[in-house]
């Protein structure tokens, strides 16, 4: 197939090729988007929107982000819970059902194998924050802390992010599945036991490593479209011997169809089911987390779009800014915005914008501002402002104003 043909099914599997809905999106909406992705990636840095909700306006426009904390941290009997915390890509939102293939050890060990040590030397404070947690949870660390003040090591090192050695034992009992996010008050994750936050037949599921790796590629075949088995493999962060049997085995059930795209230097593989629309219409800004661009090699190869994230960056060693979202406009990545959420002052600032080559500005600043508008009023700010910076600043600028 034509590189063409690759991305727009690609898109399509990623639900930019279904018009917004009209009206308020609803939970039906969210169940919709959450079919095609199948998670949403979690992260703390919040300078313009939370990681985890910017996917959904994406696809849907503006929606009330209520949508997603009921859905991932609260539980009624007319409402179940439909997503739960747990490392998948990164740490991530993953359908409840999920469970089960994320921890039938399909996936690599994650970082928080570097506190087995700690955990081992240290049973007696294990067994007491799985004790707070059952009285108090759902509870953040520091509280944990404090019920065990006067009790167990207390003791401040220089690792990471200098957590203590409870918030440790916390993150690694929460990666070994031990405990999940019961609530979040703000960002901050309030542990629980998984046992009470997940079904009793969920977590009665037995899933072999085998069987979990076949799911869980399927799964990101379902989501990608068309894709490299590297890019099958990243999505959930699968071990490479898994995932590459396991692409073999959906290969001979007829789930996955080799198939050779004009200018991948790798085979790739399409699922079965997606399909290739005639045309990918409408505009969305990306945020750097969206699970269409987070893997910046298959970026390059669909779009021709070189993309990097500079938080880490020196200031004055940027190309594009701290916190860029790409802006996809008919199918194409066309340019790119640093983004600031000005709460203070209820302004969405645009410290730069680019253009990719070749691209009519004056289209994409008429798009791209009515996007941003957009954007602005879901985020309750009043205006858009734009900083003179990028070779797009000039045209999107006149736009704004």
């Amino acid at each position: 197939m034509s590189a063409d043909v690759a991305r727009r099914i690609a898109l399509g599997a990623q639900g930019f090729a279904d018009p917004r809905p009209v009206g308020e999106p609803t939970r039906r909406h969210l169940q919709k988007v959450l079919s095609r992705v199948r998670l949403l990636q979690l992260d703390s840095v919040n300078v313009a929107v939370r990681a985890h909700y910017a996917p959904l306006f994406s696809r849907l426009g503006p929606y009330a982000p209520e949508l997603v904390d009921e859905a991932a941290w609260s539980h009624s009997a007319r409402r179940p819970r439909l997503l739960v915390e747990t490392w998948a890509h990164e740490a991530s939102l993953v359908p409840v059902e999920d469970w089960p293939l994320l921890r039938s050890g399909a996936k690599r060990q994650g970082w928080w194998k570097g506190h087995t040590e700690l955990a081992a030397r240290s049973p007696r404070l294990v067994e007491d924050i799985v004790a707070v947690v059952k009285e108090l949870g759902p509870v953040g660390a520091g509280a944990i802390e404090k019920a065990l003040e006067g009790g167990g090591p207390r003791r401040k090192d220089h690792w990471g992010w200098n957590w203590s050695e409870v918030k440790k034992i916390c993150e690694f009992l929460f990666g070994e599945g031990v405990l999940t996010t019961g609530a979040r008050r703000g960002f901050e994750r309030l542990y629980d036991l998984t046992e009470r936050v997940l079904p009793p037949e969920v977590l009665a599921r037995r899933v072999t490593a085998e069987e979990g790796a076949r799911e869980l590629v399927a799964r990101a075949a379902t989501a990608l479209g068309v894709a490299t088995e590297p890019d099958l493999r990243d999505y959930y962060r699968l071990a490479p011997e898994r995932s590459r049997q396991a692409v073999l085995e959906l290969v001979e059930e007829g789930v996955l169809e080799p198939v050779v795209v004009r200018g991948w230097k790798a085979p790739a593989y399409k699922h079965a089911a997606a399909r290739v629309p005639r045309r990918v219409e409408g505009r969305a800004l990306l945020c750097p987390f969206d699970p269409l661009i987070w893997e910046r090699a298959r970026t390059e190869r669909i779009f021709d779009f070189f993309y990097r994230i500079e938080i880490y960056v020196p200031a004055a060693k940027r190309v594009h800014g701290y916190y860029v979202f790409p802006f996809l406009l008919d199918g194409r990545l066309v340019g790119r915005v640093d983004l600031k959420a000005d709460r203070a002052a209820g302004v969405l600032r645009v410290q730069a914008a680019h253009a990719e080559p070749g691209v009519d500005h004056g289209r994409v600043a008429v798009e791209l501002a009515a996007e941003l508008r957009e954007m602005a009023g879901w985020l309750g700010l009043d205006e858009v402002a734009v900083v003179p910076r990028g070779d797009l600043a000039p045209a999107l600028s006149v736009v704004v104003r």
